[in-house]
């Protein structure tokens, strides 16, 4: 009888901490941490089993337990090693910069400002701008010089930034009027022609593409057609460029994004190998790819656009690649010496606010252009 409760006490304080075990191994999974779960596993196993020779007083047996327990942890700790050092590795993504930085009319604003009040003042109906994150600087910046001070949330109001992909939904839906962001993909162009709207494109900036690594990178310059192997997964490792023995991670970004796009763009009829993908457990139950933010590896390669990485994230553990053997300056990406720049476009779909076309002309107009050279960006007019 003596020996029914004492099992009996044991299940009962294993039963209290199983929830506490089921969270840890369900938060875990749902998370995309499934490296974890044995850690947890082994973590509850081991208090089970000092509760069991406790209640038994099988200290006699204590050299084998703390054995047993200690390599089940080290077991599982090894097994987990790898992800956790994933998770520590410094990632660049959208989600990186605080959007309020460059609201308009905010006291600290680092929106640039005109030097004297701009010849366009629009008063009401304001066209609603939506766009990419990397462009926000400058259209918050037009913004603040054309349209009425008030409160403009980055996320909410007629100054917004919904990322590129989400910003193309907007102008086709008819809740934006204008957008800022590069050249559509084909799907948004598509999707477009299906709800009977055509994207009109104006050309107001350009701006450089381009390809980052590993601060610790020995390798400083990659040409065009090395780059392009990289992504059709022809050449997969640094020494065949100049670096290291270490196999290449190249990173991509979700379809639909202006990076994305760019990249299918300069990539031309060339395939795009599969990108490294992150799986996520749904609330379902089912694993979903996801494409992973660029995680900052010794082996890693990314992308983006010049002013996005160098002035937004000021990430100092990246580099700049040369293309060509030219860096991408502002002087190289005036002169198109750096081989990889992108015009960025005022785009519209047909809205009936009074003061778009104005509004675009203003841009294009030495204020406009202004406003675009002083944020860090190449004016489409010289």
């Amino acid at each position: 009888m003596q020996t029914f409760w004492g099992v009996l006490s044991v299940l009962f304080i294993m039963a209290l901490l199983f929830p506490l075990a089921a969270i840890g191994t369900f938060t875990a999974y749902f998370t995309g941490m499934k490296y974890l779960i044995p850690i947890v596993v082994a973590a509850y196993l081991a208090i089970g089993a000092y509760a069991f020779m406790s209640r038994f007083e099988l200290y006699r047996y204590k050299k084998i337990f703390i054995i047993g327990t200690s390599a089940a942890v080290a077991l599982s700790l090894i097994y987990a090693a790898p992800g956790i050092y994933d998770k520590t590795r410094p990632v660049l993504s959208d989600g990186q910069v605080d959007l309020f930085e460059y609201q308009p009319f905010t006291e600290k604003t680092e929106s640039v400002s005109l030097d004297e009040p701009a010849f366009l003042q629009i008063e009401d109906n304001l066209p609603v701008i939506d766009g990419a994150t990397a462009l926000y600087p400058i259209y918050a910046a037009f913004a603040q010089a054309v349209y009425p001070e008030k409160e403009y949330d980055p996320y909410n109001s007629e100054v917004m930034s919904s990322r590129t992909g989400a910003a193309y939904a907007n102008l086709i839906n008819g809740r934006a009027d204008i957008i800022f962001a590069l050249e559509p993909s084909k799907a948004q162009i598509e999707s477009a022609k299906n709800v009977g709207k055509e994207l009109k494109l104006t050309p107001i900036g350009k701006e450089a593409f381009v390809f980052f690594v590993n601060a610790k990178n020995p390798v400083a310059s990659l040409t065009e057609d090395e780059i392009k192997g990289i992504y059709s997964g022809d050449i997969t490792n640094w020494k065949d460029v100049g670096g290291k023995n270490d196999p290449i991670r190249a990173f991509q970004r979700p379809e639909d994004s202006g990076s994305q796009t760019a990249l299918q763009s300069f990539m031309g009829d060339e395939p795009i190998m599969d990108p490294p993908t992150e799986d996520i457990a749904s609330l379902m139950g089912t694993i979903i790819g996801q494409v992973s933010d660029y995680k900052n590896h010794k082996n890693a390669i990314g992308y983006t656009f010049k002013y996005y990485s160098t002035q937004m994230v000021k990430n100092n553990k990246i580099r700049l690649l040369a293309v060509n053997g030219v860096e991408p300056t502002v002087d190289t990406i005036r002169s198109g010496e750096y081989p990889i720049t992108n015009e960025f476009y005022a785009i519209t779909a047909g809205s009936d606010n009074p003061h778009v076309e104005a509004f675009i002309e203003w841009i294009l107009s030495d204020e406009g252009q202004e406003i675009i050279k002083k944020t860090g960006y190449v004016p489409i007019r010289k």
